[in-house]
């Protein structure tokens, strides 16, 4: 079972702006085997994102951040630094993949994170080896 079909089980909404819709599409057409699942609700922004915030951050975390403030969604996914700086510095909460897989285990879905981390460092994602080892001891791994 591969992390985004686990994580999907969670008992969560999940929506995604076009921007990320359209990053994975083109993921996808590079040869990525990444699709965006039916169950994850894509929406339209209801403004352009800044071009400021654009300078910042790359379109699909500047699109997350802006796509929250605009349903009022308290919690985005975001695992790259920059972007959850920019998330925590306007109110939001921010959680990355691992931290959905380590619910995911909390609540039975899955037994080990480890595999599931290992794939995706594998796979080129990078993760500070301290602060994953920090995570899964903390989940008994």
């Amino acid at each position: 079972m591969q992390a985004f079909d686990i994580i999907l089980q969670l008992p969560f909404d999940f929506v995604c702006p076009e921007e990320v819709a359209r990053e994975i599409l083109i993921g996808v057409q590079k040869g990525h085997p990444v699709s965006l699942p039916q169950e994850v609700k894509v929406l339209k922004l209801s403004q352009a994102i800044s071009r400021l915030t654009l300078a910042a951050l790359d379109s699909g975390e500047a699109a997350v951040i802006q796509l929250a403030l605009e349903q009022n969604i308290e919690t985005v996914c975001i695992d790259e630094i920059k972007g959850r700086r920019a998330a925590l510095s306007v109110g939001l909460k921010v959680v990355g993949s691992p931290g959905l897989l380590g619910r995911a285990k909390t609540i039975g879905l899955i037994k080990e994170i480890r595999p599931l981390i290992t794939k995706a460092q594998q796979a080129g994602i990078f993760y500070d080896e301290d602060l994953v080892n920090s995570f899964l001891s903390s989940l008994g791994e």
